[in-house]
């Protein structure tokens, strides 16, 4: 068993005996030397244990509230302890770690490896799909990294994932509205989704739109395109090829789907949708999406001179 490996498995039954036990960060410092004597007497990195453990500790309320939104419907207690302390310990390498040390696929490797080691029948799949929703909706960590280990792909050489997305609009009485999906970063962004071989892009983000948000759209204008690279942990880099449209809805009530990434999907007044804080990518597709509008950055009806 490699050394790292050993070392994990090690914070992971110490963090299992932690979470059981309801100890102090100081009783399960002296659990990790125990179980270091127990469970690898010469085979364990004494420094790297210490720092997973404490950085794991120090982070469980933010851990927590990742692990809450990326599995809305398992509520952490109805999460096996195993599973948990693997999703602690996979999150925090995967958010917190130096991507130098701990790359970000190795970081959902190794938890996934424990958890089918130390959990039940589902546990590896179940880590899978958390960490996975995760690393995707985080922007793919270390997504611009360079493997020592492996030759880069170029650009015009990796596989194109095709999308598209909306900004959403809605008008009551004199106010306007934009439909916006929240991330469990923290961000506000747009609602948009991977398109069928066979679609349209127009037909495409009607679909995805209700899909995701629940709301009938009738697109009326391209306003621009996005592409970036993100890795998949399985499937290694891929191109993302984004088509933003301006499209209009009826102002009805918005029904995010469950889904792992995404905690609450809702409308705001344009002026006040301004203020939320965005991913940097979003705000030139918003900013066309008024001019095209007739709006200006506050939300109010520009005057034309004559």
């Amino acid at each position: 068993m490699a050394n790292r490996h050993l070392s994990r498995s090690v914070v992971l039954q110490t963090l299992f005996e932690w979470d059981f036990r309801n100890l102090s960060a100081e009783a399960a410092n002296l659990c990790l030397k125990r179980n270091a004597g127990e469970f690898a007497p010469q085979g364990a990195d004494t420094p790297f244990m210490e720092e997973l453990l404490r950085g794991c500790l120090s982070r469980t309320h933010d851990l927590d509230l990742v692990i809450g939104k990326a599995a809305p419907e398992w509520p952490l207690e109805r999460i096996a302890p195993v599973d948990r302390n693997v999703l602690r310990l996979g999150l925090y390498e995967l958010l917190f770690a130096d991507r130098d040390k701990v790359p970000a696929k190795v970081a959902i490797n190794e938890a996934i490896e424990l958890a089918k080691h130390f959990g039940g029948e589902n546990s590896g799949r179940f880590v899978n799909g958390v960490l996975g929703a995760v690393y995707k909706e985080l922007g793919e960590p270390g997504k611009d990294e360079v493997s020592k280990k492996k030759k880069e792909v170029p650009w015009e050489e990796m596989p194109q994932e095709r999308l598209v997305g909306a900004v959403v609009y809605a008008r009551s009485g004199n106010e306007l509205y934009l439909a916006l999906v929240h991330d469990i970063f923290g961000h506000w962004t747009l609602s948009k989704g991977k398109l069928v071989p066979e679609e349209t892009p127009e037909v495409g983000v009607v679909r995805k739109i209700k899909e995701e948000i629940g709301l009938d759209i009738a697109p009326e204008a391209r306003l621009g395109e996005n592409e970036y690279v993100a890795s998949d942990p399985a499937t290694g880099k891929k191109r993302k090829h984004v088509i933003y449209f301006l499209a209009k809805s009826p102002f009805t009530e918005v029904e995010l789907a469950k889904k792992g990434g995404l905690d609450d999907a809702r409308w705001f007044k344009l002026g006040d949708a301004l203020e939320l804080n965005f991913y940097e990518d979003m705000l030139p597709i918003v900013m066309k999406a008024l001019e095209h509008l007739g709006t200006d950055a506050k939300g109010r009806a520009k005057i034309q001179a004559k």
